[in-house]
């Protein structure tokens, strides 16, 4: 297989109809360490929101046990990728989202951006550092599988296309972004755990490079002094090697999943999808980014 033979036989495939399929080949095959990244990277972008950022610090669950909330938010969608919407698995994985989710009654608004960050932080991010940037028709499965994970978690008045969602997710976040107390202090105990994953030496080279990664909303809206051209240049550059380099090694013969990723450390010894995340009593601490399930989401 060549190194773009993947990527034709997602074109021959019905983007509307094998979102899921055409989703699992980008992610697992092609993009697996960009799309991991990137989904970090659009989680991260939510704490921005004073009313998501201020929450997530009042539970304690991303400042004082990070590694595990990190690991059962990747394994939970990992799940739903691997077995796709109507299996057990999957199901399971959507029971527990919404689960924690309806204990707070956060509105709509709120969780259809944080949906949306899911969909464009991927292709910029691709656009920016990928081997290849994403194909029309990964775009149109991408917004498919995500309206389609929308609809599961019972979320209204869904973007439709790319498109759509980069439209709300930019007027969502011009709208919104801002300083919270709280919020910095989800954004440093994030930036506290991916140094973390490397050598304790590294940590403080790992955090400004996550910094030199941000774009100056973020930096505004967290209050960090902005990375200098020479910490951005360096970053970045080596991103874009990274691309370069793997744009000529043989493509993959075998998917990688999020629960293979070495940043999964809070599970040696297995899990059950059924007992990830948090079980909050509603009004007590527990997982504050979601409303209360609508009658049309996956019931427990």
């Amino acid at each position: 297989m060549n190194r773009y033979e993947r990527l034709a036989a997602i074109r021959r495939l019905d983007p509307e109809r094998d979102f899921l399929e055409i989703y699992r080949l980008t992610v697992t095959y092609e993009f697996p360490w960009d799309i991991t990244r990137a989904l970090e990277l659009a989680l991260y972008r939510t704490y921005a929101v004073p009313g998501i950022g201020r929450l997530l610090a009042e539970t304690g669950e991303l400042t004082e046990r990070s590694q595990r909330r990190y690991d059962d938010t990747s394994l939970l969608l990992d799940t739903i990728v691997e077995h796709g919407f109507d299996s057990e698995p999957g199901r399971t994985a959507v029971r527990r989202i919404n689960r924690m989710h309806r204990s707070y009654d956060i509105g709509n608004d709120d969780m259809r951006y944080v949906l949306c960050t899911f969909v464009v932080t991927p292709k910029r991010w691709l656009d920016a550092y990928g081997w290849r940037r994403l194909s029309g028709h990964e775009l149109r499965a991408f917004a498919a599988y995500y309206r389609t994970l929308g609809a599961h978690m019972g979320i209204k008045d869904l973007p439709q296309t790319y498109d759509d969602f980069e439209r709300v997710l930019d007027a969502y976040e011009d709208e919104h972004f801002g300083w919270d107390d709280g919020a910095r202090e989800v954004s440093d105990a994030t930036l506290a755990l991916v140094g973390s994953w490397y050598p304790r030496p590294l940590a403080p080279v790992v955090r400004r490079a996550t910094l030199a990664l941000l774009d100056d909303t973020l930096l505004r809206a967290f209050r960090y002094e902005r990375p200098g051209p020479l910490a951005r240049g360096v970053t970045r550059g080596a991103l874009r090697l990274r691309a370069r380099t793997v744009r000529f090694m043989p493509p993959r013969t075998a998917p990688h999943h999020a629960r293979q990723n070495p940043e999964i450390k809070g599970y040696p010894n297995g899990y059950e999808v059924a007992r990830l995340g948090t079980f909050p009593t509603p009004g007590l601490r527990g997982c504050p980014v979601a409303p209360v399930r609508p009658p049309d989401a996956v019931p427990e």
